[in-house]
């Protein structure tokens, strides 16, 4: 597996996502078991950033992990997210956009016990919260940093002033959000603003919550709690559009022995140095399957295929969740 950095991190060139093995998809959390050797087998494939979220759950992705990397904690660059979880507010505050530094103690403390580690190696502004000042949160975490509980700081679903302004007060190591063939908003500004800066980006869903992968044939395939139900990219005339688009990748998949998934991630990886997607999954075949795409290589001529590809029909978020992402 070959490898880069964001900011000072040394990780592999493909990460792992974990957040699907607890919630959001269809069957997501049926198999535990299964999720921990594909965490394994991961790290074995020579896969070292690893990507969860309080949120996520909540609460038991990270738990998850936790039994997963015991014992081998110390070969992997472990990520996690703060912030749309508030920690002060009644109820639990499920989903509730509060970066407050109070809110931040709060949850690097239940991360650090959830993930039983002493340190989060990047720990992520998980969505921009309007009512506490980005520079209140670098700061925050700075000393998050200083104290030893966090080695690097990263956003989210952040747009290029936002991370000028964190940036400022506290070096950002990398942000996070959603790249791939179909979703590729932060080429115009985010992109550009990060090589500028030296900040290294971390796509999530780099295979289109799976529909680059092939295998999504119809909305019919999710179950009733499964995200993508909301996500307009998936519904009516959408998901029968996008279709044309997947079929697209399959063709060129199918000009050699590798499969969708492999020449949607080889193509995220040319896309920059410091470009390290995080593709999910919770079964071992799909984690094998998608670490290889690190040998993938893209001739001129597929590269040219796949960069005209037409944009996605739809959005790839609802419009409450839309409200809280800036590209």
């Amino acid at each position: 597996m070959k490898h880069t950095t964001l900011g000072d991190l040394d990780v592999s060139r493909i990460g792992l996502g974990a957040m699907g093995m607890s919630v959001f998809y269809t069957g997501a959390g049926s198999d535990d078991a299964e999720s921990v050797r594909t965490v394994q087998r991961a790290i074995d494939l020579g896969v070292t950033l690893i990507d969860t979220a309080e949120v996520c759950g909540p609460y038991t992705n990270e738990e998850l992990l936790g039994r997963a990397l015991k014992g081998r904690r110390d070969e992997v660059v472990l990520a996690t997210k703060f912030g749309l979880i508030s920690h002060g507010a009644p109820n639990g505050g499920m989903g509730v956009l509060d970066s407050g530094p109070t809110t931040i103690r709060a949850a690097v403390e239940g991360s650090l016990k959830r993930l039983g580690t002493d340190h989060i190696d990047l720990y992520y502004q998980h969505r921009i919260d309007p009512g506490t000042p980005i520079e209140d949160v670098a700061g925050a975490v700075g000393e998050l940093v200083a104290e030893g509980k966090v080695r690097a700081f990263g956003l989210s679903e952040a747009g290029p002033d936002t991370i000028r302004r964190a940036h400022a007060v506290h070096p950002v190591s990398a942000v996070q959000s959603s790249y791939s063939l179909w979703t590729r908003e932060v080429e115009e500004r985010v992109l550009p603003a990060l090589r500028e800066l030296g900040i290294g980006f971390v796509p999530y869903a780099p295979l289109g919550h799976g529909f680059l992968t092939g295998t999504l044939r119809s909305p019919e395939q999710f179950d009733e709690g499964d995200w993508r139900r909301t996500s307009p990219r998936f519904q009516g005339e959408n998901f029968q559009r996008n279709l044309a688009l997947a079929d697209e990748v399959r063709a060129i998949a199918d000009e050699g022995d590798v499969t969708p998934a492999q020449i949607a991630l080889a193509w995220l990886l040319t896309r920059g140095e410091h470009i390290v997607p995080i593709p999910g999954t919770k079964r071992v075949a799909r984690v094998e399957e998608n670490t290889a795409a690190d040998a993938v290589l893209l001739s001129a001529e597929q590269l040219t295929r796949l960069d005209s590809l037409p944009p996605a029909s739809g959005h790839d978020h609802n419009e409450a969740e839309r409200q809280t992402i800036e590209r």
